[in-house]
This record gives C-alpha cells, structure tokens and sequence, in this order.
C-alpha cells in the first residue's frame, strides 16, 4: 500500500503546501460550511446534510450528479472536509467515480482525527446495517488540526476518546496510562495533549493498517468493542458511535474475563476509565435484541465471527467463534 502523510497543524496553511495543482472539489457538510466559510469556499464544493441518514448511496449518486455537472475529470482532486460522515463518504466517492480519483481529508472531529480518517476504509450504510457498502482506498493525505475540535460539541468530543481508549487498549499501554492519570477536561483544554492523544492513537491505527490493509488477520484487532458497538446503533438511536463502542469495550472486556483471558482487574480499569471519561455503560436495548443484530455483522463468515478479545491493557487477541459460542458469553 502507499502510506497515507499525515500532517497536524493548521489547516489552512498546510493544504497550501500539500493539495496538488489542478482542480480540487471539496466534499463538506452544511456545519463546517457555516464555521469555516473562506476554507470551504476557497475551492469549488459540494455540500451535503448532517447526520447518519446522509451516509447512504442516494448521497454519493447526488455527489456524481454534481461532479459530472462541475466537467470533473480524472484529474480532479477531490478534498474531504468534516468528521467521519463526509470523510467515508468522500472517499468513497473518489474510490469510484470514474474509476477512482486522488483524495485526501482535513478531519475535523476526534472521532475522525483518530479513527475514520485513516486507514482506508472508506463505506455508505445500507439497510440498516453500517459501512456495509465500501472500499479499501488510501487518502493521500489526512490534515489533523486539533484546533478545529474546539467547535465540537462535547458529546461529539466525547465520543471520539471512545476511539482513543480503543487504541490504547489494542497497542498502547503508555497511552492508557496517560489517559488514566489525566482528567478529561484537561486533556480537552490542552492543544499539546490533544495532539499527543491524536498521534499515539493514529500510529497504533496507521502501523496495524501498514501491515494488514485488506483486514485478513492484524488489522482485525481494530474492531475492539465493535461488533457489538454496531449491533447496538442498528438496534438504537440512543446513542452515537463512540458511545455505542465504549458500552462493547465494556461488554467484550467482561466476557474476555469470562473466558480467562483477561485479569478481572484489567477489566475494572478499562470500565473505570470509560466512566471517568463521562460514557453510560448500560445497554440502551436488550442484549436479545443486540445479539440478533450481531448475525447480520458484515464481518460475519457463514456462522462464526471474528471476535476481538483484549487480553492486556495494550494487548488484544483475534478468536473466530461460532454465533452460538459467542452468544453464550452474554447470557
């Protein structure tokens, strides 16, 4: 794969630097319209709603009615600005319209900064079911300006330390340990430590990508806390992506305890900090009904699944179970 360059700093002045000659089309969301209007404006864009119900494939054919109307070509640049919504969505877009174009992304939220902005992964949602419709395409680039996250909303904030503890939890003791002994607001306040907790979270993501890109064997480990995290946001609309995937953390972590591959303090701890970090750890629906969502995973291999088990703060396992195994852990 050709790696991604990350870049921190200010937007602005870096997409100066970085954004190729020629024609670039951004890809945003009517907020960051509002909040960044000469960036925005500055290149020709395409503006799209807010929200879940947005990342769907009558957004991206709209998107290709624009582009052809705008004469884009194969050598346009296509910029995506905005949180994890627009960036899946821009690249997707630029994945397959006419074949594929270069891209690339100013992520503008935590959740996007740590997680959705790099790796590749670029998917719509389809009948209920998240990121069921994709590709695998590397952005040439991935702008990180923790200045931005200042206009977050704090559930929107909050909602990507969920992220940042699964990193952490995955491959990065030194970073849950900094997570632990910080308080969240400080760490909220501070641009030098929300630039540390983007960096370390986005090296444990980038250096799993490098290895396994297309997610047959390491790149599996990314998934802590989200198979069951999504069957929760199809089954609800109570919570938001990283909230849905710290109540998984919480769960997985349990059963991992359960199966004696995780010390029961271990456990303790991911909870106690998950619930320092402000997240409600119950389920917002039956875990029946949690269960039956998890058989429709697209992660699913006939009737058994890879399930993602931490068995250290900084270590985590891949076990393939069957649907039957893996539900017996919750009941």
């Amino acid at each position: 794969m050709i790696p991604t360059k990350l870049y921190f700093g200010h937007a602005a002045e870096i997409l100066g630097e970085v954004l190729p000659k020629g024609r670039v089309v951004v890809i945003t969301d009517e907020n960051l319209l509002r909040l960044y209007p000469e960036l925005v404006r500055s290149y020709d864009h395409i503006i799209i709603g807010i929200g879940e119900e947005v990342k769907s494939l009558s957004t991206v054919a709209r998107i290709y009615d624009e582009l052809m109307a705008m004469g884009a070509d194969r050598s346009t640049f296509l910029l995506g600005i905005g949180g994890g919504i627009v960036t899946d969505i821009t690249g997707f877009v630029a994945s397959t319209y006419m074949r594929g174009v270069a891209f690339g992304f100013v992520s503008t939220t935590l959740l996007g900064q740590v997680d959705a902005s790099v790796g590749g992964k670029n998917g719509v949602n389809f009948d209920g079911y998240k990121n069921i419709v994709g590709t695998i395409t590397q952005p040439q680039f991935v702008v990180s300006d923790v200045e931005m996250l200042r206009t977050l909303p704090e559930r929107e904030l909050r909602a990507g330390m969920a992220e940042v503890v699964k990193s952490a939890v995955v491959g990065d003791r030194e970073l849950f340990d900094f997570l632990v002994r910080c308080d969240y607001s400080d760490i909220c306040s501070s641009v030098e430590s929300l630039r540390y907790i983007v960096s370390r979270a986005m090296e444990v993501k980038m250096a799993i990508v490098e290895e396994d890109e297309r997610e047959s064997g390491k790149r599996r480990l990314l998934n802590l806390g989200h198979t069951i995290g999504h069957a929760i946001e199809k089954c609800s609309s109570c919570l938001n992506h990283g909230e849905a995937v710290a109540v998984g953390m919480s769960l997985i972590a349990r059963a991992a305890c359960g199966l004696g591959v995780l010390k029961p303090s271990d456990a303790e701890v991911i909870d106690s900090l998950l619930l320092k970090l402000g997240f409600n750890l119950d389920t917002p629906v039956s875990m029946a009904e949690i269960l039956v969502a998890v058989r429709g995973d697209k992660k699913r291999n006939e009737e058994s699944i890879n399930v993602v088990l931490p068995v250290a703060i900084g270590e985590c396992e891949v076990r393939k179970m069957r649907f039957e195994e893996f539900e017996k852990l919750f009941v």
